[in-house]
């Protein structure tokens, strides 16, 4: 079982890794014994994440990993989090993409609004697949009534709750405005690192607890647009 070639497994280490501060920690730590934070990780999946019909599977390839004496470090650097390890402050500024690539998956509200979003990541130094990503996972890739009734497609919040936009450009541009301000500008390097302010596990305004899909949301449909 290779960890890079499972998306199950993929998805699994980036919800444990993002939610778990001891773990995030530690694997600052330029001390941590990785073997030792490994089987920490797995143990948490198995015991929080996974259905117990899984947990054999994966109890499998924890002790095929013990009995082969194979580099845990390794295979934590491996898994490819996008949320954690590859997104850097440096990727999520201004990159060229074409308007006809991001077209290719937006639908709805969002169809069509390739160009808006690279002419929004030109002005405020953004990647535009980071804006198309967090506007994709916000509206249901422009599904929901906040786009439809409001044009807002980031779940920007004014004094008086959800902001209302005369367009989806509008909208498109003060997201670009206030994630380059807000957040890559004060060294927020991450999506999980954005996530932690732009939609805050446990806030009070997401009684649903849609926050805590936030991080794999939006991550997903950001690596889509970088393949």
């Amino acid at each position: 079982m290779i960890i890079g070639d499972d998306w199950f497994t993929k998805s699994m280490f980036i919800n444990t890794l993002s939610r778990n501060e001891q773990i995030k920690t530690q694997m600052a730590d330029t001390n941590t014994d990785f073997s030792k934070l490994f089987t920490t990780v797995l143990n948490e999946i198995m015991q929080k994440e996974l259905p117990s019909s899984n947990t054999p599977a994966l109890q499998s390839f924890v002790d095929h990993m013990q009995s082969n004496n194979l580099n845990y470090s390794n295979s934590i650097s491996n898994v490819g989090l996008p949320n954690m390890t590859n997104n850097t402050n440096e990727q999520l500024r201004y990159q060229s993409i074409s308007s006809e690539k991001i077209n290719q998956i937006l639908d709805g509200k969002l169809k069509g609004m390739g160009e808006a979003f690279v002419r929004a990541g030109q002005k405020y130094n953004v990647n535009p697949a980071l804006l198309t990503a967090i506007a994709q996972h916000e509206t249901g890739n422009g599904s929901s009534k906040a786009a439809y009734i409001k044009n807002n497609v980031a779940g920007m919040m004014g004094k008086n709750g959800l902001k209302s936009y005369s367009s989806i450009e509008e909208s498109i541009m003060d997201m670009a405005r206030n994630i380059s301000k807000n957040y890559l500008g004060i060294g927020f390097t991450s999506i999980a690192k954005i996530a932690e302010k732009y939609a805050p596990i446990g806030a009070g305004n997401d009684p649903n607890g849609l926050n805590n899909h936030w991080v794999n949301g939006v991550s997903q449909f950001f690596g889509h647009l970088k393949v």
